[in-house]
């Protein structure tokens, strides 16, 4: 079933939803510009408020907002090109010249290469876009997308669940695609073992060719007929004992799920103007008048405790700030304990008053994480101006000094939601990247 716009007049903006979706700008009974946004209601306001030379084309003539809500942005990134290609809104079809618009590629071959292009079939009744060069096998595309940034990022994503290839020819051993499990490496086919084995090629293509349509259809919207199907898939290797198989094909739909569900993709750029408002958020959610600014995550990255590393993210007014990011070696010996890491990391950070202390810190951890937190920082400080929160993994439960009860991340204001994701997916990947670092030291010498 088709879904519907719902249509507020123009002078309603603060009606509109608060989480991720779609938007229309429409005059009477005509649709003038199609958008996509994390936060409707503030991607909105921001072309009134904030207009480009884009938005003077049509903003005057604007009468009806409309919007559909959507799970996540990888949805509503789709949700827009569908509708775009549908009923090819006047300004969007204006400002986007032919070579702007992108489309994602797929050629029709054993192994179907996936690419991002500008040149679409000519099927597409969109004016003045260009048809396709003649190539070496046919070419069916999915789009037209209109953000090209986020259209890579969203293809990255999926590629972990529908691992396929790049490359315009196959080459002749796998590279590093397969060793980080984004690609199948049909180049394998090419070793002696498996010419000798007709069934591993036959298995091969068919699991290639199932990757490939699921992908497309999850870019066409049918994430619903995609995940039906995989469970399926997985009820029938159970049931003949393929208990490997199925268990792959759980990890792949859980996988889906969530990307589909939690993936942030197109986050704005916070402006001062927006950081305003987030301070002013935080503030009453941490029951304060002093200033929040600086913000600082940490998180712990080890293996049974062995290489673990220790990284601390720093942002201000919500941007991310480099220059002040800093990764501690754990210290610490014998069995792996999260809680005394942390303890660890942040002793050692706080007792160097010459990087500025922070306004607000984030624990990666629960309960425990923010009680021995809030110890450190007494013990070294004795300073109540410093606020400590804990974002428990499991249920995104927030634990925040000086409340009894946590409370549940998707219950906040979606400005709070994103810039905590934000701090510990940042701290998280920052943690990861420096365990490696030990890890391969340890290895290698």
């Amino acid at each position: 079933m088709e879904k519907k716009f719902k249509i507020r007049p123009k002078g309603k903006i603060n009606q509109l939803p608060v989480t991720p979706g779609v938007y229309v700008f429409k005059k009477d009974g005509e649709l003038l510009y199609i958008g996509k946004a994390s936060n409707i209601r503030e991607r909105v306001k921001n072309h009134f408020e904030q207009p480009d030379y884009k938005d003077y084309l049509f903003l005057d003539k604007v009468k009806k907002i409309g919007y559909i809500k959507t799970n996540s942005e990888i949805e509503a990134l789709i949700l827009e090109a569908n509708l775009i290609k549908k009923h090819q809104p006047k300004y969007n079809i204006i400002w986007k010249d032919s070579k702007n618009y992108f489309f994602i590629a797929k050629t029709k071959e054993a192994f179907p290469r996936i690419f991002i292009t500008h040149q679409p079939a000519s099927k597409l009744k969109i004016k003045n876009l260009p048809t396709v060069h003649t190539q070496k096998f046919k070419i069916d595309y999915v789009g037209p997308f209109v953000d090209g940034k986020a259209l890579k990022q969203t293809l990255k994503i999926l590629r972990k669940v529908f691992p396929y290839r790049t490359c315009g020819a196959l080459p002749n051993r796998p590279c590093l695609w397969y060793q980080l499990g984004r690609c199948l490496a049909p180049c394998l086919l090419k070793s002696k073992l498996t010419r000798e084995i007709p069934s591993i090629k036959i298995r091969m293509v068919k699991k290639y060719q199932d990757n490939i349509k699921n992908l497309t259809k999850v870019l066409r919207g049918k994430k619903v007929q995609v995940l039906k199907n995989l469970k399926k898939e997985m009820n029938k290797a159970s049931e003949i004992e393929d208990f490997e198989e199925a268990a792959k094909i759980r990890n792949q739909t859980f996988a889906l799920e969530k990307i589909l569900a939690h993936t942030k993709i197109f986050e704005p750029e916070i402006k001062l103007d927006d950081w305003k408002k987030i301070e002013k958020i935080l503030k009453k959610i941490f029951k304060t008048k002093k200033k929040i600014s600086r913000l600082e995550a940490y998180d712990i990255s080890n293996i049974q405790g062995q290489s673990a590393a220790g990284a601390m993210v720093t942002f201000i007014n919500g941007k991310p700030e480099k220059n002040f990011y800093r990764r501690f070696k754990i210290k610490i010996s014998g069995k792996p304990n999260d809680v005394a890491m942390i303890q660890e990391i942040l002793s050692r950070r706080l007792r160097h008053s010459e990087w500025h202390y922070p306004d607000l810190i984030l624990i990666d951890g629960g309960i425990a994480q923010l009680n021995v937190a809030r110890n450190s920082k007494f013990q070294i400080l004795n300073s109540k101006n410093i606020k400590i929160m804990a974002l428990a993994k499991k249920e995104n439960k927030l634990f925040i000094e000086g409340q009894k009860n946590p409370i549940l991340l998707k219950n906040l204001p979606r400005e709070i939601f994103n810039l905590i994701l934000q701090l510990r997916d940042e701290s998280h990947r920052f943690a990861i990247s420096y365990h490696k670092v030990l890890r391969k030291k340890k290895l290698f010498g």
